[in-house]
């Protein structure tokens, strides 16, 4: 399996880095972790084939996470000229949300029916949902609102486990979520500054040993948090980082 960070960054561009986009691939695994409002520039960016991404799965409606649906559609549709089916999975209340951000971003594209199958899946908490060929377990994470529900996922797939805290702060959802993943991201947004509704390294560490994950890359981290990036002990994500697991 391989993970490539899209964009790893937070709402603020922090480190001039693009929103939240993780592309899983393997020889049959072909999907997005969220899709923040700078994805599509980033794929392109960095030459990922958009018609071959089989699903993309959200973890919450923010828009750095959940605002480049609307130009991937609309890519999609008109651009790349996508024909294969695509999934799009998330909390309940996907649907609604689909519509208000296509809406909010180009009045009127929510009517126009695309030239592919499109599904959109909303997802119940710890209940598995097989999708594009990976057993996706969301858990409720806190993120609070609006916007919610907000959710961690925990993939298995071709073998492997991919876990990914999404935004939250510290929950032990993360580690039902999370446990002896083959790789867990996690968000690290500050090292030992607790915040609401946001996870820091320092709540996550007191936890590790009962997460037990193989290996760890933080994410979505701020601009104090990144000046400290050289004393860390952990992998660091960045745009356009490439790791096999």
């Amino acid at each position: 399996m391989q993970i490539r960070f899209v964009g790893c960054g937070d709402a603020f561009g922090s480190g001039g880095r693009f929103n939240t986009c993780f592309h899983l691939t393997g020889k049959e695994t072909n999907l997005l972790v969220d899709c923040g409002a700078s994805s599509l520039i980033a794929l392109k960016r960095q030459g990922v084939e958009r018609n071959a991404i089989r699903a993309i799965l959200i973890t919450h409606f923010h828009a750095d996470h959940f605002g480049g649906i609307p130009f991937f559609m609309l890519d999609a549709q008109f651009f790349a000229k996508r024909r294969a089916p695509l999934v799009i999975a998330g909390p309940e209340g996907l649907r609604d949300w689909y519509v208000r951000a296509l809406e909010t971003a180009f009045p009127g594209s929510s009517g126009a029916v695309p030239k592919f199958e499109l599904s959109l899946m909303e997802l119940t908490e710890r209940e598995p949902a097989t999708i594009a060929g990976a057993e996706v377990t969301p858990f409720r994470v806190n993120h609070g609102q609006p916007g919610g529900p907000f959710f961690a996922y925990r993939i298995a797939i071709e073998g492997k486990v991919f876990a990914y805290t999404g935004d939250t702060e510290w929950t032990d959802a993360i580690i039902d979520a999370a446990r002896d993943a083959d790789l867990l991201v996690a968000e690290a947004y500050f090292r030992d500054k607790p915040v609401s509704l946001h996870l820091d390294l320092a709540s996550l560490e007191r936890r590790l040993g009962d997460i037990r994950p193989k290996r760890l890359i933080l994410t979505h981290m701020s601009d104090p948090m990144l000046a400290e990036m050289d004393a860390l002990s952990y992998e660091t994500a960045e745009d356009g980082l490439v790791v096999d697991f």
